[in-house]
């Protein structure tokens, strides 16, 4: 299971900026078996493909905004090919759409992406916040209606468990929706105070464990973590989750 350990880099946006590929360097030396890709940061696709080889960390696909998507998509798929991955992920979209009408459309505007780019053996997928269990279409939340897992919709998920959490929601309940349909998931702990804020895996009230093992029985590729705010050194808040990652893995 330690090969699915990959580092959502939107954690260290702020350090990629000033080094990108001492970054990655730092995070194989720490264990990780991959990243996620949230944004170059003004450094080259090939330069940072070249230390993804470098070092041997793959790639859990890559965060796009939609926008790109819409208006960028030669050099979004370039990059992905330099990046060796085929995973797509919407990672949010602008309040303006987050309407039932907004929704639809979004819904049947990735199916469409989805259905252009499959030859070539990519995959969309969908990452949540809480704003979408705000919104009711059909009788279910936005995010349900979004990730269905009916024939007509190819849209995979990427559940981010600290997000349902935050939503009302049980994630390990709210995930076995999406068996075999959700070839990454977001693990991010949440505080046990009355902040309910982010935190190392492990230290939280979130469990683990449960995700884990229901991950292995149904099709996740790639665990990322991901921590949107940390108490000190992003760096040292990943080596603590992964730290914790580890020893579960080691338990199973």
């Amino acid at each position: 299971m330690k090969h699915k350990f990959a580092a959502q880099l939107y954690t260290l946006r702020e350090e990629l900026k000033q080094d990108f590929p001492a970054v990655l360097r730092e995070l194989k030396q720490m264990g990780w078996a991959g990243v996620q890709i949230s944004g170059l940061h003004g450094f080259d696709a090939e330069e940072i493909a070249a230390v993804l080889k470098e070092t041997g960390l793959g790639t859990a696909g890559m965060h796009v905004a939609l926008d790109r998507l819409r208006n960028d998509l030669d050099e979004v798929l370039r990059e992905a090919l330099l990046f060796d991955t085929k995973d797509l992920i919407c990672p949010a979209i602008p309040p303006e759409v987050r309407n039932a009408e907004g929704y639809r459309s979004l819904r049947q505007e990735l199916n469409e992406l989805a259905a252009r780019l499959s030859g070539d053996g990519y995959r969309i997928s969908y990452h949540n916040h809480a704003f979408e269990f705000d919104t009711e279409i059909e009788g279910k939340s936005a995010l349900e209606y979004l990730l269905e897992p009916a024939d007509d919709n190819a849209l995979l998920a990427e559940i981010d468990v600290y997000w349902v959490k935050k939503g009302g929601q049980d994630p390990l309940a709210f995930i076995d929706t999406y068996r075999h349909r959700m070839p990454i998931i977001h693990l991010k702990d949440m505080s046990a105070d009355e902040r309910e804020t982010f935190a190392e895996l492990g230290t939280g009230q979130i469990e683990f464990a449960p995700l884990l093992e229901w991950g292995e029985k149904y099709g996740v590729e790639w665990y990322a973590v991901e921590q949107d705010q940390c108490p000190g050194n992003p760096l040292d808040s990943l080596r603590i989750s992964l730290t914790y990652l580890h020893q579960l893995a080691g338990a199973r």
